[in-house]
Parts: structure tokens; C-alpha cells; sequence
């Protein structure tokens, strides 16, 4: 079907578009700014797809704290943890090259990053990273990556191992972590011999015609073009963190459609091992690899940073979508998927 792109704000919406709005359009834009009034939220970006290609793309409210910079489908936000299934691609893919396999050894003598290492720490594997059954490091108060901002992926992964010890043993027990893929991020370099970077534009990106994703930089002086900016309770939150140094957790920037064209062409990048192995859930009876999944089956990932909401979805029937917001709050990443379940229904895909 042809694209439709659509652009919208709250205050703004005669001259938001050079011809009137279809029917869709309308419906879409009602639902979407009672939502952003309801949440009192900014700026809302949005997109649905199959195949590689966009079937329906808009953006609604504003980019900036002023509200005088509407939100346009080409606007990009931080995706937070949207950036796992991005990674946990890479990774399969060099499983599937013979470069890693899912018993790799991560730490110690053996283990792709070395180091002196041994007992639990050295029996961690990729797959216990890609899963989140390494043993330790959750995403809780204790997170790594949310510690000692100064330190390079090196230093931080030194100290995490010499100070944060393990809490189970590695396959028994499931704790989401950001760490996990932080350490998966350097895992690729070191095999790839890339920046991460460039190994996810080289070997990911680019084979799905993506253009514009780029990691994060972490204060306001650093935002990019066409990135919006994130609105905080607490001024300046969004931009006190090293979100560069998540970059393989969840440092990415990215507008909806890029999600989109990712999420929709997985079996252009992967054999259908790889997906089903992503997609089949372990411990954990919700996350498999990369993905959160159910029994329908539907995959999804969700992401949320101080300023950022983001959900990518992608359906049993391969009909795909991205809702990416520049607030967070209480329960909002539940009313962001019901809102982009509910406007799916409007799309004409």
C-alpha cells in the first residue's frame, strides 16, 4: 500500500498537513492527542509496517520543552531498551557465521573477553547474557550501568565483576540486565573487530535501509539533529546519565519507522533457527532471547530512560509497529501499548 506520513501537534494542526486529513488520519490523531492530554506527555512519534515497508507514519505534540517544535515522523528519540533486540540480532548472526556459539565462554582463560577469571563469573556464557541468566547484575537498585559515570565499557565491566558478585549460579535464575548486554556489546566488538557502533550499521542497519539511528550522546549540549528533547519532573534528569555507554542496552536514537523496518525484516537477517531460538522463551516464561514474547506468538521490547517511553511490537502475523514518547511515568509503558494496539486497529495495512 502507499505511505502515508502524517504530521500533527496539539496546537498546530491546520498547518500541519497540505491536504486535508483521511478518515484513518482523523481517528488516529483523535485517540493519539487524548492520550498525550491524558499523560501529559510532549511528543509522541509513531509507525506501522510489514516487510520493510511503512504503511502508516505521524508525529504528534512537540519535540521541545517550549512547544514550538512539532514532533514530525522524522524526529528521533531514545529508545532505551529497544536496543537489546538490536544487539541480540548481532549476536545470532555471529552464531550463525560460526564466529560465537550460545556455550561461548564470556570471562576468564577461556572466554572471549579473557581476563582472570574463574568459578562463576567464568562459566558465564552468551547465551546467559542473551537470556538474562547470568547470575547476577539485575536491573535493580544496584544496576552497574548506572554507576560510576566516568568509567570506560572496560573499567566499568572491571569493577562490576571485582565488586558486584554473582547471586545465583549462571542458568538458574532469571534477572533482566542491562549489564548482560553491555558486556554483549563488547563481546561483538572483540569478534566483529568493530566499534559497536559500526558492526550494528554494518552487519544490521544498513541491511534493513536504515539510515538515521546513531547512539545517544548524554547531555543536552549533545543533541542531535532532529532528536527531541526529554521532559523530566526532576529538570535535567534525562541528561545526567552516560546513555553512550549503553549503547548495546540502550543508547540508540532512532525515529519510529527505523523500528519498524528492523523489527518487520528480521528473516532478511536470520535464518528461521535464529528467530525461533530468539523467540522461544526459557527460564523465563515472557522473554526468550532478545524479545519479550507470549503463546500467540507476539514479540515485543520495551524501553524507558528519565524522558523516554518506547515500545517496537512485532506481530504473530508479521504486521509491526514502534510508539516512541519523550516522557515517563507511572504505568505509562502499559497505556503505550494498549494506545498502539488500539490505533493498529485503525490502520488500513
Amino acid at each position: 500500500m502507499k505511505r502515508r506520513a502524517f504530521v500533527t501537534s496539539l496546537a498546530a494542526w491546520p498547518m500541519a498537513a497540505a491536504a486535508a486529513p483521511t478518515s484513518e488520519e482523523s481517528k488516529i490523531r483523535a485517540i493519539a492527542e487524548a492520550f498525550l492530554r491524558e499523560h501529559g506527555i510532549q511528543g509522541m512519534s509513531i509507525a506501522y509496517g510489514k516487510e520493510g515497508k511503512i504503511d502508516f507514519e505521524a508525529g504528534y505534540g512537540f519535540a521541545d520543552t517550549d512547544g514550538t517544535e512539532v514532533v514530525t515522523p522524522q524526529h528521533r528519540f531514545r529508545i532505551a531498551s529497544i536496543s537489546k533486540p538490536i544487539t541480540a540480532t548481532a549476536v545470532m548472526m555471529c552464531i550463525e557465521k560460526g564466529m560465537l556459539q550460545p556455550d561461548s565462554k564470556v570471562f576468564g582463560p577461556q572466554g572471549t573477553l579473557g581476563g582472570d577469571y574463574s568459578g562463576d563469573v567464568a562459566a558465564v556464557t552468551v547465551d546467559h547474557l542473551l537470556t538474562h541468566t547470568s547470575g547476577g547484575w539485575a536491573n535493580d537498585k544496584n544496576d552497574p550501568m548506572f554507576k560510576n559515570p566516568q568509567m570506560k565499557h572496560s573499567e566499568l565491566i572491571a569493577w562490576t565483576l571485582a565488586n558486584q558478585k554473582q547471586t545465583h549460579k549462571p542458568g538458574e535464575h532469571f534477572a533482566y540486565s542491562n549489564f548482560g548486554y553491555c558486556v554483549l556489546g563488547r563481546v561483538l566488538e572483540k569478534v566483529l573487530k568493530l566499534p559497536y557502533d559500526k558492526l550494528i550499521t554494518q552487519e544490521v542497519l544498513t541491511k534493513c535501509g536504515i539510515t538515521s539511528m546513531q547512539i545517544a550522546g548524554n547531555t543536552l549540549a549533545e543533541r542531535q539533529s532532529q532528536e527531541v528533547m526529554y521532559l523530566t519532573a526532576k529538570p535535567g534528569a534525562a541528561y545526567s546519565m552516560n546513555v553512550t555507554r549503553m549503547d548495546s542496552h540502550g543508547g540508540w536514537i532512532a525515529t519510529a519507522s527505523d523500528l519498524v523496518r528492523f523489527a518487520s525484516q528480521l528473516p532478511t537477517l536470520l535464518n528461521p533457527d535464529s528467530i525461533r531460538a530468539m523467540t522461544t522463551h526459557g527460564i523465563s516464561e515472557s522473554y526468550a532471547r532478545g524479545w519479550n514474547v507470549n503463546k500467540v506468538p507476539n514479540w515485543w521490547h520495551t524501553g524507558s530512560l528519565p524522558g523516554t517511553t518506547t515500545i517496537m511490537v512485532h506481530t504473530a502475523k508479521g504486521f509491526c509497529w514502534a510508539g516512541l514518547l519523550n516522557g515517563r511515568s507511572e504505568g505509562l509503558g502499559l497505556a503505550l501499548d494498549k494506545l498502539m494496539w488500539q490505533m493498529g486497529g485503525v490502520v488500513k495495512a
